[in-house]
């Protein structure tokens, strides 16, 4: 009896203290979370490459090199590749604006090496069959994180052709030192994840910071907000141009991507780099 009328008496307090104490129980569940390797994944986030690396270079197997069509995919391939640090030409970085949405995007990267070769990393929140990504969750430890290498064909016609999403490429200014250090990098952070399994996060962990972090940049909100972060680039005098506007509008290649879209990877990787050399003046 006193404590239900203490309860009356006291509504807010309450209220309160309930709250507390969800928030508390739901913190210590997260807490307790373990990530795992060994859930049943979605078919395309199932198999992170092995990645062997030495002083000069390094080899991924296997290397996704899945074939879409408006409908879906319509070959599900894999290759290897491999190359030497010293070789490593640029690196462009992949946008997908998320519609109606400026700030949210997916990132991601392309490495070039001569040969008019390409292999692309995306750092994806790994989701178990029968799950779909939701924002919310995406902060609350919901998914493991998984770092996939594909062939830029996989990467870009996935988005473009499969998903009809807006395609945006832009080069980034590194040195060559910054460029093999920044690879070697993400090469570790890979085999990392692929033997001690963390959580994706949309705060700490995406698909934007993950990159960020291993290229050493300082925080921004932008690599939280990941639909800003190439005007952020932009201002760090990562992405060349005479305004952002301009950079931007040289980087949308969405509708070049799909009329390649039945071209062999090794064709692929051999117009898309003719079309941002031509476009950069490279």
């Amino acid at each position: 009896m006193f404590i239900w009328n203490w309860i009356r008496k006291h509504r807010w307090a309450t209220a309160g203290i309930a709250v507390a104490a969800l928030i508390a129980a739901f913190m210590g569940s997260m807490a307790m979370a373990t990530p795992r390797l060994d859930r049943d994944w979605v078919e395309n986030l199932s198999v992170m490459p092995k990645v062997t690396m030495t002083a000069e270079g390094f080899s991924l197997d296997p290397v996704m090199d899945w074939s879409y069509n408006a409908d879906g995919p319509v070959t599900k391939e894999a290759t290897t590749f491999a190359a030497n640090f010293a070789d490593v030409k640029n690196i462009w970085l992949m946008v997908e604006p998320q519609p109606g949405q400026p700030y949210a995007a997916h990132t991601l990267l392309l490495f070039e090496f001569p040969d008019d070769r390409m292999v692309g990393l995306t750092v994806e929140a790994r989701l178990e069959k029968n799950e779909i990504y939701d924002a919310v969750e995406g902060a609350l430890n919901k998914y493991e994180l998984a770092y996939m290498w594909n062939t830029a064909k996989e990467v870009l016609t996935r988005r473009a052709t499969f998903l009809k999403k807006d395609i945006y490429v832009y080069p980034l200014t590194l040195s060559a030192d910054q460029k093999q250090a920044f690879l070697r990098n993400l090469l570790q952070r890979t085999i990392d994840v692929s033997t001690h399994p963390r959580f994706y996060n949309a705060l700490a962990s995406n698909c934007t910071n993950e990159l960020a972090k291993a290229a050493k940049l300082a925080w921004h909100h932008s690599w939280i907000l990941t639909g800003y972060s190439p005007q952020r680039l932009y201002d760090l005098k990562m992405i060349p141009g005479p305004d952002f506007d301009s950079a931007r509008n040289l980087a949308l290649i969405g509708n070049e991507i799909r009329s390649w879209n039945d071209f062999p990877s090794r064709e692929f990787d051999r117009v898309l780099i003719a079309e941002l050399h031509r476009r950069h003046g490279q």
